[in-house]
């Protein structure tokens, strides 16, 4: 499979992106390079390999849905308190945390 100058520069202009022919080449030819590969992956007979992970095969630990009485509560509270005292920032019983995304 291959990938031509034109898609790369269509996908470009949808994209909003500008760029130069020598741009568009080396970037055809590095996605031909890399759909070559998933050819070449595609293409090797793994009929007889057994799959080494499935994540199907999981299984969720769920815990038993019960009432807790109000001294767990209390004592969950009070460790949840311990643990914010050892952050640099809270409120409202939540870490703060720097803004990293504008």
């Amino acid at each position: 499979m291959s990938i031509t100058q034109q898609q790369i520069s269509d996908t470009a202009r949808l994209a909003r992106i500008r760029l130069e022919n020598d741009e568009v080449d080396a970037i055809t030819q590095r996605i031909t390079a890399i759909l070559d590969l998933v050819d070449q992956m595609q293409a090797v007979d793994t009929s007889a390999v057994e799959p080494m992970a499935n994540s199907l095969d999981a299984v969720q630990q769920l815990r038993v849905d019960q009432v807790e009485q109000p001294h767990e509560l209390n004592a969950r509270q009070a460790r949840r308190d311990q643990l914010l005292a050892c952050a640099p920032a809270s409120e409202d019983g939540l870490f703060l945390v720097p803004k990293v995304i504008e």
